[in-house]
């Protein structure tokens, strides 16, 4: 099977989120990377983790991405070289260059995926509904491109020891109008230690902390591990810490070595998010919250108590 896969970067290397798909898509055939920028710093990577080829459509020049990947995708596939799938990573310009392109090839879509099977010219996904309590499988039918997206974490990175992928241009055709929208300006908001959803230890804070000032004691035990910072959606919402730090189903998906949940109850929509940990470690007064189901370690007491001890025992260890 030929399989595409729409390959991001980020600081000059391919994203979490691309290697994860390219170490899937290699178990199921051979990989092309289709990559929105110069290729030449992230050939090796990509040709390490699977890809054998990486069409590249150079720089962008400012142009919105998703405009101007889709349209160099369907000039490729049009020139003879259509693949039977193409995967997306779950992100904002995944689902933009998708979109676009189901639009130009007329396909359909699957998206927030976690799982995939091919079978001879057959390709099925797995997809969580109900808040991850039902997993659905759907085939597509038809002829490809089958165009399939995935939540990150679904699929973990590994090296195939692979060579250097060779590059091919895709040139991005005139746009027209559509092609008249620049990227002006990018925020990333500034963050110190691991990112949240690559981090080996994250521990997280929920309303039973009480007040925002409290949850300066989840910063300052995932600093002691190494770790980073998560949320509960509900704190979230109520404006203690931002978006970028929430863990569940809307926020960031998680599989950390060691997740500590302090003062969540285990709402549906949070566990979607973390329940993929190895070892999970809930601290709650509440015996009867949801988390503990899940939990591997359950502490039944106040946050405000174990937190400050448990912190106070790493400190002494220097």
């Amino acid at each position: 099977m030929n399989i595409w896969v729409f390959s991001q970067e980020a600081n000059g290397a391919p994203t979490t989120g691309t290697l994860e798909l390219l170490t899937k898509a290699r178990s199921l055939g051979t990989v092309t990377a289709f990559v929105g920028s110069d290729a030449s710093a992230l050939a090796a990577s990509l040709g390490e983790h699977g890809a054998s080829k990486v069409y590249a459509t150079g720089d962008l020049g400012g142009k919105l991405p998703g405009v101007a990947v889709s349209a160099a995708m369907k000039a490729v596939i049009d020139g003879g070289d259509s693949p039977d799938l193409i995967m997306f990573p779950q992100t904002t310009e995944g689902r933009d260059v998708m979109s676009r392109l189901s639009v130009k090839l007329d396909r359909t879509v699957l998206t927030n995926n976690v799982d995939i099977t091919v079978d001879g010219g057959s390709v099925a996904v797995t997809t969580p509904i109900f808040g991850g309590n039902v997993l659905v499988t759907t085939s597509f039918s038809g002829t490809g491109p089958f165009l399939a997206a995935f939540r990150p974490k679904s699929f973990a990175a590994e090296s195939a020891g692979g060579a250097a992928a060779a590059v091919t241009a895709a040139p991005v055709p005139d746009l027209g109008a559509t092609g008249a929208a620049q990227v002006v300006a990018v925020h990333v908001e500034e963050t110190s230690g691991p990112k949240l959803d690559e981090a080996a230890i994250v521990v997280s804070g929920g309303r039973g902390l009480g007040e925002a000032p409290k949850y300066e004691m989840v910063e300052t035990l995932a600093k002691l591990l190494k770790g980073a910072p998560g949320a509960s959606r509900a704190i979230v919402d109520a404006g203690w810490v931002p978006y970028s730090y929430q863990v569940g189903q809307t926020g960031k998906v998680v599989k950390p070595g060691v997740y500590i949940a302090a003062g969540i109850s285990g709402a549906t929509q949070h566990m979607v998010g973390m329940k993929g940990a190895k070892n999970i470690i809930a601290i709650n007064k509440d015996k009867e919250a949801p988390i503990f189901g899940i939990a591997d370690l359950g502490i039944v007491g106040d946050v405000h108590k174990v937190l400050p001890k448990l912190i106070e025992a790493l400190q002494a260890r220097g």
